[in-house]
């Protein structure tokens, strides 16, 4: 799936990159570390800006909340997308991360902007 997401990315004439976000946390033991999450791909065409991530399904919250987690890192204001296998509406959370599905996202060519 994230073949086809690459391919489309650049069929629409963005530059595709692959991002890593930095995160300090604290662990169990109260010791400061680290953390590095991948943002499968940073879609950028002029002004615009987007943090997508492939996930095939989002079969729990537990899924669910180790995708979102990279997007919710990231500390701007560009559009942050997770795409699916699954057959969902498009619907976009509290944390302003839009959820849609493959189809939707191939079949419309303004789908990033929705």
């Amino acid at each position: 799936m994230e073949n086809i997401i690459y391919n489309e990315l650049k069929f629409r004439g963005f530059n595709v990159d692959v991002g890593i976000v930095n995160k300090r946390e604290n662990d169990k033991e109260g010791k400061n570390i680290r953390k590095s999450y991948e943002i499968d791909f940073i879609a950028s065409l002029g002004n615009k800006r987007y943090y997508i991530q492939s996930a095939y399904s989002l079969t729990n919250k537990e899924k669910e909340n180790q995708e979102m987690q990279s997007l919710i890192n990231i500390n701007d204001s560009f559009k942050k997308i997770i795409i699916v296998k699954d057959i969902i509406n498009i619907y976009r959370d509290e944390n302003g991360i839009t959820t849609m599905n493959i189809f939707d996202f191939l079949l419309n060519e303004n789908s990033l902007d929705l």
